[in-house]
């Protein structure tokens, strides 16, 4: 683990302890507020246009048993690119971990989020520039290496309706799509100069939509850096300061996945 999230993760553990009656005794999380980040799947969770489905649920069993309990259970089936999710690397590098292969130092590390909502709400296809980023740390400092970092642009308003979300509802068609995402030289300059874990957005797409080759997904994929995308709840997290823990769905040979996402925020 890089030594930016391990820093956080013993100071984490070391308050808990602190805090806690036993030292045997499990971690105290009571000085942390627990944030769902994450859109709940199902029928109105939104996929990207060309995907052949969206997420289904069907009821295997769900009422009283011939024993007198009550039991349920479902099946499921879904696209891996919707929803709350991850992009592997794998999804755009014929190299690049697999959804199984990443490391949790990739997914589980401190978060930094920049907010671009103002501008964002004035350009539906604006890209996050090294302006941006220099802005932030102008006002918070530098990027600490081993971070993930969330671009904020306040899209998650408009989940679940998809014209407001994704710029367009036709179905099938993904050739005019608008919406914010992360910029070419901002990602690379997050990845190569800063050592970002993992990019993520309240959009769609680390790309932006208007992108016809997705420049931002090849260079994070390239670089073995995972994306998480339709995150939920970004307004909620400070700046810096939040631990983010972002599990998928562990599939074998996956390019991405269902993701439930949290974070961590100390309370004041």
């Amino acid at each position: 683990m890089k030594r930016g999230a391990a820093i956080l993760l013993s100071a984490l553990m070391l308050g808990a302890a602190a805090r806690s009656p036993s030292p045997q005794g499990p971690p105290d999380l009571s000085g942390y507020e627990l944030i769902d980040l994450t859109h709940p799947f199902g029928a109105e969770t939104l996929y990207w246009p060309t995907s052949p489905i969206g997420f289904e649920l069907k009821v295997l069993s769900r009422g009283k048993t011939d024993a007198g309990y009550f039991y349920a259970a479902n099946s499921f089936c879904a696209a891996e690119h919707g929803g709350t999710h991850l992009d592997a690397p794998f999804h755009f590098s014929q190299s690049g971990d697999t959804t199984d292969k990443i490391r949790l130092d990739r997914l589980v590390a401190p978060a930094v989020v920049l907010d671009v909502s103002e501008k964002a709400s004035r350009n539906p296809d604006l890209q996050a520039t090294v302006a941006d980023v220099a802005a932030f740390e102008a006002r918070y400092g530098r990027i600490a290496a081993g971070s993930i970092v969330l671009l904020r642009t306040g899209w998650s308003r408009n989940w679940p309706h998809r014209k407001e979300y994704l710029g367009s509802d036709r179905p099938g068609d993904a050739s005019d799509l608008h919406f914010p995402g992360w910029g070419q030289e901002a990602a690379r300059m997050l990845i190569e100069e800063r050592g970002a874990r993992a990019l993520g957005l309240d959009t769609a797409s680390i790309d932006p939509g208007n992108s016809k080759d997705f420049p931002v997904h090849r260079l994070a994929a390239a670089a073995n850096v995972p994306g998480l995308e339709n995150l939920d709840g970004l307004d909620r997290l400070p700046a810096t300061g939040a631990l983010l823990i972002a599990l998928p769905i562990k599939i074998e040979g996956g390019s991405g996945g269902p993701l439930r996402a949290i974070a961590l925020v100390p309370r004041k």
